[in-house]
């Protein structure tokens, strides 16, 4: 968990351009006085200063502006940045921020000093010295196995208990998301229930199951956001093809049956046209946006796997992986322009966000090929990790997955073109190929993070997260989710933004209570100060911390059948995590998905408040493990639980849980 931290730390540092840029560290030199002849004017839970020209209006409110700043429970941070002297907005300035808990009590002159040097600490990401909350972050989302999706906070954590931030339930198990612009919400597709669930990502609750169709798969939102293109999957004659959602009413405007088979779906980058294609129909749709109906069906082959849009070549491009040949539809005259011979094995295709370059993945030869959307031409053809199935773009670098190796390739971008010789280079993300999970879903496995030089690789087997730096050799940290499987990440921005000139805002979960500090910085001109929020004890969060909760310590989730396993976890209780020892009667129980007759065991003391239990798995499978205890007031679900992958004794050498 602190290996998450630390990272999170160098995140910021990368990102300081975000906080006023490394100007900040070397010209903290305000003079005092400034502090002395500040305009601070209090009131319940805002204030204002008046320092070198500018006005800064900060507010903190709970949301639903009803109550007081309460520990656990949401609020909005804004600070409105105007001329003082004419009360203009000052627009597209960059201010960073943070909450941490209040410096003591002291003059102007030394307040100021100690914020600033609080602040510096905050900016060099030095270890122990991290605030509360970080107004520069965002949250990392995984989309898991079970009809859930777990949110973290890798920057903090809340009540010093985990990075967990809290679970999000769904109907049905998800399998594609994708996000509105400013991640301000979260759709994320129900096959089994023909939705999809809308999640509030300031609340991180659904807010809505919208009705999408049969088998809805993929979910794409076009570039203006008006409308969520959903792909319907199903094998039901005259059911496959693409719902449309309107994303103000959310009420579907259109459902049109396009042809058999998966869909995948592109825009043109003025949403005028959506592109939709039919895998077993060997067919792409081409809708009109404006009035929603059907241009034509063109032919592209026996399999159109995958398409994508090149914003520069004015081009859709569409890969058939049985013909082995990408056709290229010109997006003005909406006609077949070239074919491009490839080869047969091609799938998942994706041009970078300027539209110069377009990678396919081939899934026979290992191979990604490069198209040069200039010339409509594979310029290159690079052996990468092995079976590619995923690829995703940072500013600097492609990535590629892939099915048969825990190695991911990267391609370094601006080594790319006719003539050159592209970079690679590699990492693994955990000790084994995803191909050894079951169930892995459309959504990504590989999500950029915020500042765009760095990735969250899922494992889907190991049930771990690995965050990669551009320029490491490895993986710098790593985040297993306990109680759940990860199959797919994706991060929620919560940087600080302008919402309205010289407005800058942020919703965030308060994480405890008490008297905070909430740290401002502005690079031009140069402004360091702190602000004070009070925030309420949450009765309910109280007394919660007061019973006894359970530490799962089960550090590797694949097991071998037959052989014994000790199941290790820990009992902490109250506000700063005791141990609990001498508890004589926890038991696990444990059992296969999806339903099985439940087995119990005892559990001993092993430690300082650890506990240990001996269980055996006889099956093959997924393994869900419970603690309860009697005097605990435990009972059996009431705790978050803990699961496990079962193998056949020689598919793997053995692992013992520590």
């Amino acid at each position: 968990m602190n290996a998450v931290r630390t990272t999170a730390c160098v995140l910021l540092i990368s990102g300081l351009a975000i906080a006023g840029g490394a100007g900040v560290l070397t010209h903290m030199k305000e003079d005092t006085q400034h502090a002395r002849e500040a305009a601070l004017i209090p009131t319940s839970s805002s204030h204002r200063l008046v320092r070198d020209g500018i006005a800064i209006d900060f507010e903190a409110t709970p949301v639903g502006n009803t109550g007081n700043l309460t520990e656990g429970m949401f609020a909005d941070i804004r600070f409105r940045l105007t001329n003082a002297e004419t009360g203009q907005p000052m627009a597209g300035l960059a201010p960073g921020a943070w909450l941490d808990q209040a410096l003591p009590d002291s003059d102007p002159g030394t307040r100021t000093l100690q914020c600033k040097s609080r602040v510096g600490l905050y900016l060099k990401g030095v270890m122990g010295a991290r605030p509360l909350l970080d107004f520069n972050s965002y949250y990392l989302v995984l989309m898991n196995q079970d009809a859930s999706i777990t949110v973290i906070d890798p920057v903090t954590s809340l009540g010093g208990i985990t990075s967990t931030l809290m679970r999000i339930p769904l109907k049905h198990r998800p399998m594609d998301w994708t996000a509105s612009r400013g991640d301000r919400q979260l759709y994320v597709s129900l096959p089994a229930s023909g939705e999809v669930a809308l999640i509030d990502t300031e609340t991180f609750q659904v807010v809505a199951n919208l009705p999408a169709g049969s088998e809805p798969s993929r979910v794409v939102l076009q570039p203006d956001g008006r409308y969520l293109w959903v792909g319907n999957d199903s094998r039901q004659d005259g059911q496959s093809g693409v719902t449309v959602i309107d994303t103000q009413t959310r009420k579907t405007v259109l459902s049109a049956a396009t042809g058999a088979g998966h869909h995948e779906i592109a825009f043109s980058e003025d949403s005028r046209y959506a592109f939709v294609s039919n895998r077993d129909a060997g067919t792409v749709s081409i809708f009109d946006v404006a009035t929603l109906s059907r241009v034509s069906d063109l032919a592209t082959g026996p399999k159109p796997l995958a398409l994508d849009y090149s914003a520069l070549s004015k081009a859709v491009y569409v890969a058939d992986g049985k013909a082995g040949r990408i056709t290229v539809i010109d997006a003005r005259s909406l006609a077949v322009r070239k074919v491009i011979d490839t080869g047969r094995g091609i799938g998942p295709l994706r041009f970078t966000e300027d539209g110069r370059y377009g990678i396919t993945l081939n899934t026979l030869t290992d191979q990604a090929l490069v198209i040069d959307a200039a010339s409509d031409e594979i310029i290159h053809q690079l052996q990468v990790s092995a079976e590619p199935y995923q690829l995703v773009y940072t500013r600097a670098y492609a990535y590629v997955r892939g099915l048969a190796s825990p190695r991911v390739t990267m391609i370094n971008l601006g080594s790319l073109g006719r003539g050159k010789e592209p970079i690679l280079q590699s990492f693994e993300a955990g000790p084994q190929p995803p191909k050894l999970a079951d169930d892995l879903p459309l959504a990504d496995s590989v999500a950029a993070a915020r500042d765009d030089a760095a990735v969250f690789v899922v494992n889907p087997v190991d049930n771990t997260a690995y965050f990669y730096m551009e320029g490491m050799n490895a993986p710098s940290s790593n985040y297993l989710n306990r109680g759940h499987t990860s199959r797919a990440a994706r991060v929620i921005d919560r940087s600080l933004r302008e919402t309205a000139p010289g407005v800058f805002s942020s919703r965030v979960r308060l994480p405890a209570a008490g008297d905070f500090d909430v740290a401002l910085i502005l690079n031009q001109p140069e402004i360091t100060h702190c602000f004070r929020a009070l925030v309420m004890e949450n009765p309910e969060l109280a007394k919660a911390r007061q019973h006894a909760r359970v530490e799962f310590l089960l550090d590797n989730p694949r097991v071998q059948t037959g052989e014994p396993v000790k199941a290790r976890f820990r009992i902490v209780q109250g506000q700063d995590d005791e141990v609990r020892r001498g508890v004589r009667d926890l038991r696990v129980r444990y059992f296969r998905a999806p339903g099985s007759w439940p087995q119990e065991v005892a559990a001993y003391e092993v430690g300082e408040g650890v506990y240990e239990a001996a269980v055996t798995f006889d099956d093959t499978g997924a393994y869900y493990l419970h603690v309860g205890s009697r005097s605990l007031g435990m009972e059996f679900g009431s705790q978050p639980y803990a699961s496990l992958r079962v193998q056949n004794s020689g598919v793997t050498p053995a692992h013992q849980i520590p």
